[in-house]
């Protein structure tokens, strides 16, 4: 595999327009990320950030709010005051198409005062129903005629379902070709997440034993011990399948089974996950009742049951929890079954990979039983890489014993770490498309889920059916009897 990267730390020079620029996304993600991007030099003089939204704020407001949302990560007052000096607020009606007229002028002349090329950036950190809106206003107000790049960056939830999603993508392509469209899947901004492509293509040990003669399973836990929080509105409407599953789960998945691609660049990349994507079994009904498992948490101790959360309905049936059973069809790793689940207040909160390799031959060692060799991936908290390994016990007999060999960054290569935000928005300054997620893999990855979620709203369960496992737990019982039944066991 051909890698292609920049390794060059260059200035940036670009002007950010920020919808949703008073929200608690922009404060909590986006400024300490540009921030970021300011102290280690991606950004300097020749950039400028347009905060939009509806509030009447002034310049001096906005950039109090801003050094508010860095307050901490960095001592020189002088520093955040530099920082700071280049944002700029202006009240915004995404609906009126005379203020893309008032925000073009200003775009304009802050493209002048700090020599920005023509280069813009896009974030529409609000609601998907005015994407399509902001961008047929972008285009026709004239503030995409510049004589540098225009790129638009989308958070999610992009879509409800494929026909939704579908919907909102044919707005867009309207007014933004897919090459300068990013859509943002944090989870592919983390450390060991695009770890996994080194791990998988750049160690020929592991290369080698990457199939389905070797692994036994693969075994993806996204686990949060939060509840809903402030997020009832949206979660009830949403769920674990389509909130987690749907982006996060399947891009990992891609990861791990995918074809080694020709070279490390974004075309190459989303080519085979897209062969990963149009390889993955859409179930029938049947088949999804019997490889996947939803639940929904009770109470717990000192905590609430989902339906007794704030902005949730006494009866809903929404899942807080989803495991399932995925099968591809492609040539390394056809046959291997492949776990999934995620789910809110559970034991602990974790992202891990645990990678299953077959046995061997156990006669040698007079069936003593040999424990699981499995390389484990561990995204978050505990940042590193496991493998376990059988090897002799100490001491005059022979038997054999379970080894660990890990890896773990230490605390100073931890806070060398970029923030998923970070990375990925100096990504989308790169043109870099290779971390974000493309239209015709969500396309894939909505059909998939779709299905699921048409097979459980024709269940007609009884309201009694949730709760069915308690906070603090790894979920419902039927999530490890699913495994079970192929002889297969959680790892974690």
């Amino acid at each position: 595999m051909k890698v292609v990267l920049n390794l060059a730390k260059k200035e940036q020079k670009a002007l950010f327009v920020i919808f949703g620029g008073t929200g608690d996304l922009a404060q909590r993600k986006l400024y300490p990320a540009l921030f970021d991007l300011y102290k280690r030099g991606y950004l300097k003089k020749h950039f400028a950030v347009i905060g939009t939204a509806r509030r009447p704020w002034s310049n001096g407001y906005y950039r109090d709010v801003v050094r508010s949302s860095i307050d901490g990560m960095v001592n020189s007052q002088t520093q955040i005051d530099e920082f700071a000096s280049h944002f700029y607020y202006q009240s915004h009606n995404v609906n009126d198409v005379d203020h893309y007229e008032t925000l073009r002028v200003l775009a304009d002349k802050l493209d002048q005062d700090y020599g920005l090329e023509g280069n813009r950036l896009y974030y529409l950190a609000m609601s998907p129903s005015f994407f399509g809106t902001i961008c047929e206003h972008l285009k026709s107000q004239g503030l995409t005629k510049t004589t540098g790049y225009n790129r638009v960056i989308i958070e999610k939830p992009f879509g409800h379902d494929y026909a939704s999603a579908k919907k909102l993508n044919d707005e867009i392509s309207k007014y933004f070709p897919e090459e300068a469209t990013f859509r943002i899947d944090h989870y592919l901004g983390k450390e060991m997440i695009q770890n996994i492509m080194a791990l998988r293509f750049g160690n020929s040990i592991l290369s080698a034993i990457w199939n389905n003669k070797m692994i036994s399973n693969i075994q993806v836990t996204l686990s949060e011990s939060l509840g809903v929080e402030e997020r009832g509105g949206y979660y009830d409407t949403a769920g674990a399948l389509r909130d987690m599953v749907q982006n996060h789960i399947l891009q990992i998945v891609a990861l791990l089974v995918m074809d080694r691609p020709d070279s490390y660049c974004a075309k190459d990349v989303r080519k085979r996950k897209v062969e990963t994507f149009e390889s993955l079994k859409i179930y029938s009904p049947k088949e999804v009742a019997q490889n996947f498992v939803r639940g929904q948490y009770g109470a717990g101790k000192d905590m609430v049951a989902y339906r007794e959360e704030s902005m949730i309905a006494p009866d809903s049936m929404t899942e807080t929890f989803v495991a399932g059973k995925l099968e591809v069809d492609n040539c390394d790793m056809a046959g291997v079954p492949i776990y999934i689940r995620t789910g809110k207040r559970l034991a602990t909160k974790a992202t891990r990979i645990d990678i299953v390799f077959k046995k061997d031959d156990e006669s040698l060692f007079g069936g003593q039983g040999l424990a699981d060799n499995i390389l484990t991936i561990n995204v978050e908290p505990d940042t590193g890489i496991d493998f376990t390994l059988n090897t002799k016990k100490i001491g005059q007999e022979f038997a054999t014993r379970q080894t660990n060999i890990g890896y773990r960054l230490t605390k100073e290569q931890v806070a060398k770490v970029p923030e998923a935000y970070e990375r990925l928005i100096l990504n989308a300054l790169q043109g870099n498309s290779v971390n974000f997620t493309h239209w015709d893999e969500l396309e894939y990855s909505w059909k998939f889920v779709d299905a699921i979620r048409n097979a459980w709203d024709q269940e007609d369960l009884p309201v009694d059916y949730f709760p069915n496992y308690a906070c603090g737990t790894m979920g419902p019982q039927a999530s490890d009897e699913l495994l079970a039944k192929a002889g297969h066991h959680w790892i974690f």
